[in-house]
């Protein structure tokens, strides 16, 4: 039974290592596609919009994605994803090789990639259900968060060197590389992943994705933790938009890149953690504890123009959301049938990303023409806050984290009173 079981998870660590892989080479062109942005406007908003971009269709579509990774293979839903968001990329690297490219062609470029995420997505999540057996699933989710969050340990500080002795066309070349060993390693797991029932191909898309929505629907618990989580979402989009403009707005792109991959070693620890250690049940706690500590650690971010505190207080963040996540997937996965688990994802990543989707749309408006104003020379709380916090460029943005990160701490205590969200642990 052992053997079997390791078996299982060893197949599950070849797609894992793919998407890791991937996950890199994703993160070092996000990092270099803002950054470039950034520099050539001066703004958050030019930031926030590529951001934006790389996201939005992803989330939009996911819907889509999920009633395809329960209709079709999921292996070849996870191919066809893979060749789709490497496209955009090429696009992108053909008109910069050409001449000189405009943001609004960025913009494209990343839109067409993040399109084809949307197929690749839902087929991955539900392919850790297929592959491993129930009580695995704490220690994938954990190895999958380590892998998401390698974007953000790995990629920037490779970025910022990259881009400091080269162009961004080789950060491209790079990324678009990695979809290939993605690829690769999807082929490797050959017939393991879910068999499609041919009755469930036959049906009509829209029946598929209502049965999709009737499986969330019916769990009260489930309601609740995504509509949570998607106001968690909606603030922590702020930090996913407005850190590099943080501290780009006091110093360089070598400097944001080594500044976001210490910080995300801590989203690193914590999932190692996880996937290796830990062995609670108390998958509830894990969320409204990791909920606290990440809105007091989002708070601290916003405090000071310090490099290093700054830093510090991120690490924590990342530290602590680790739980948040894995507690949620763990929750939703043992409470959702593994047939319907692709429309779930699929769902659930619209459902649970509306909160960033809006952040990423306002969150330049916001800086720019709001808080940052507030704070600079002559703001109206120069005299008050920006005692206590600093004044000048980027400090709008401080103001700004320290208010989300106080609400997501209100959250957690509005979240630990929810009886059916404690009650998903024992179902």
């Amino acid at each position: 039974m052992e053997n079997s079981q390791n078996k299982l998870f060893g197949r599950f660590l070849i797609v894992w290592v793919g998407q890791l892989i991937s996950s890199i080479g994703s993160g070092l062109t996000a990092f270099s596609l803002g950054t470039y942005a950034y520099q050539k406007t001066h703004t958050a908003s030019s930031f926030a919009l590529v951001t934006l971009c790389t996201f939005l269709p992803a989330i939009l579509l996911s819907p889509i994605g999920g009633v395809l990774a329960d209709r079709f293979d999921r292996r070849v839903m996870m191919i066809l994803g893979d060749l789709g968001s490497a496209l955009g990329l090429v696009l992108i690297l053909i008109i910069m090789l050409t001449g000189n490219i405009e943001l609004w062609q960025i913009y494209i470029g990343a839109s067409i990639s993040s399109i084809f995420v949307a197929l690749q997505g839902p087929a991955y999540k539900a392919s850790v259900t297929d592959l491993l057996t129930e009580d695995q699933f704490s220690k994938a989710s954990g190895l999958v968060q380590l892998a998401s969050s390698s974007k953000f340990l790995i990629s920037p500080i490779i970025s910022g060197l990259l881009l400091s002795i080269t162009g961004i066309e080789t950060v491209l070349t790079i990324d678009i590389s990695t979809f290939a060993i993605a690829i690769l390693a999807v082929f490797f797991i050959k017939k393991d992943l879910q068999i499609v029932d041919k009755n469930y191909e036959s049906q009509h898309f829209m029946k598929n994705l209502a049965e999709g929505w009737d499986a969330i629907a019916s769990n009260r618990g489930v309601v609740f933790l995504i509509m949570i989580i998607s106001i968690v979402t909606f603030f922590i989009g702020f930090l996913q938009t407005l850190f590099g403009p943080l501290v780009l707005s006091f110093s360089d792109s070598k400097t944001l890149g080594i500044a976001q991959s210490i910080s995300a070693i801590g989203m690193l620890l914590s999932s190692l953690y996880i996937g290796i250690f830990s062995k609670t049940e108390k998958y509830a706690d894990m969320v409204i504890i990791g909920l606290s500590f990440s809105g007091l650690f989002f708070s601290l971010i916003g405090l000071t123009s310090n490099i290093y505190f700054i830093v510090g207080a991120t690490f924590l963040f990342f530290y602590a959301l680790s739980f948040v996540n894995t507690g949620c997937d763990v929750l939703v996965r043992k409470n959702i049938d593994n047939d319907k688990q692709g429309r779930v994802w699929g769902i659930i990543a619209v459902l649970s990303q509306l909160g960033s989707v809006v952040a990423y749309c306002i969150s330049g408006f916001l800086a720019d023409h709001i808080f940052n104003p507030l704070l600079n020379k002559g703001g109206f709380l120069v005299p008050t806050v920006g005692k206590i916090i600093g004044t000048g460029q980027g400090r709008g943005i401080g103001l700004l984290f320290i208010i989300s990160g106080a609400f997501v701490v209100i959250l957690a205590f509005i979240t630990s009173r929810f009886k059916s969200i404690r009650a998903l642990v024992n179902n």
